[in-house]
């Protein structure tokens, strides 16, 4: 069983993938190529954003997002402590601040009630993460926001596709960002992410900045980073793109599965009624999860832990806060474990893994359901 089954969704795409990479080995226009723009085209339209400039990541998505708005040393970007490391490490990179606030122990995701408590007069920004594929609470961090005078960075790295109260993700706020490295819900091969603004200043800023902070060629108005995302990836992009919202239903399915065998006897991230998720992951809290790990294991059940050490208390931003400011964040850090979560992951498969799980947990499994479970 694959964590993650990237070979069967290269099988399902791969006359679309094989030919889209064959048009771009044909042009040669390997750096900033037709299907650049026709990525972001479509991207855009899809989102409903104005806007969507393609970089070379989702962390270079976040940065650009955040040179775009001018964000500088000394400046506070409020955001979660827990979440892939890129997050925090961006605002550092250019001499700002993470402010980091406590989560919601339902959802994982940033608590929007901590939050206006943590403003201060330097703070500049606020970077809420759609943790796990699921948009955190947005209309309550946008509403603290405008009282503020803040800008909004959604880090969506997680979440393409998902939606909140009929809006897709990523085109939640002033700037959405996310990745399509190999992982994610839409990913390439090999790395890439775009971000997605309305506001026409800041798409100009980034589309300068992805390219060396160049408004013409050699014409460098501002400064910024090599940071383009290349064409033979946006073309892989655009071809999965095809079957993306095939992908998210079967996403969805596997997903439900699992809520149905496991809802009420493991706990599970909650998932909030008004929004939906990309699954990025599937995540579950359990106790004693090396043990469970191991078991799992034993019984060929793949899983991983996003993520086990929360940013504040990472040896290099552990000088930011204090070890005990967020104890939400550390208690799910000890407990998370994500299950095997793919399109191409059978009713059978999912249904193993979660009887497994239930038998490491040492929760009994009706006769009824062991009937059913698949030889």
């Amino acid at each position: 069983m694959e964590f993650i089954d990237l070979k069967s969704q290269y099988q399902a795409s791969r006359e679309l993938i094989n030919a889209r990479i064959a048009a771009v080995l044909d042009h040669g226009q390997y750096i900033l190529g037709p299907e650049v723009a026709e990525l972001e085209a479509r991207l855009a339209a899809y989102t409903g954003a104005r806007h969507c400039v393609t970089v070379a990541s989702g962390t270079e998505a976040l940065l650009i997002s955040l040179m775009a708005l001018g964000i500088r040393p000394g400046d506070e970007v409020i955001t979660t402590p827990f979440s892939f490391i890129a997050t925090a490490e961006v605002i550092v990179l250019l001499g700002a601040l993470p402010v980091f606030v406590d989560i919601d122990p339902a959802t994982c995701n940033i608590a929007p009630g901590l939050i206006e408590e943590a403003i201060t007069p330097r703070t500049r920004a606020i970077m809420p993460v759609s943790l796990y594929g699921q948009p955190a609470d947005m209309t309550e961090i946008n509403a603290i926001a405008t009282r503020h005078g803040l800008a909004v960075i959604e880090d969506g790295a997680q979440s393409f596709g998902a939606t909140y109260r009929g809006r897709k993700s990523c085109n939640l706020s002033t700037v959405g960002c996310t990745s399509f490295f190999p992982s994610k819900p839409l990913g390439c091969y090999g790395d890439g992410g775009a971000l997605f603004t309305s506001d026409d200043a800041l798409a100009a800023a980034a589309r300068e900045i992805r390219v060396h902070g160049q408004s013409r060629r050699y014409v460098h108005t501002r400064v910024g980073v090599g940071g383009r995302m290349d064409t033979l990836q946006c073309a892989i992009v655009l071809a999965k793109l095809e079957r993306f919202d095939w992908e998210l239903a079967q996403r969805q399915r596997v997903a439900d599965g699992y809520e149905a065998l496991l809802s009420g006897r493991v706990q599970l991230v909650g998932q909030a009624r008004d929004r939906t998720s990309a699954f990025g992951q599937y995540t579950v809290v359990v106790e004693e999860r090396e043990r469970v790990q191991a078991e799992l294991h034993a019984a060929g059940i793949p899983t991983a832990v996003h993520y086990p050490v929360p940013m504040h208390l990472q040896p290099a931003y552990a000088h930011l806060s204090r070890a005990d400011a967020c104890p939400i964040a550390s208690i799910m850090a000890a407990r998370v474990l994500s299950l095997p979560m793919s399109p191409f992951l059978e009713d059978g498969e999912a249904r193993q893994v979660a009887q497994s799980l239930l038998r490491a947990v040492r929760v009994p499994i009706p006769a009824a359901e062991l009937a059913s479970e698949p030889v």
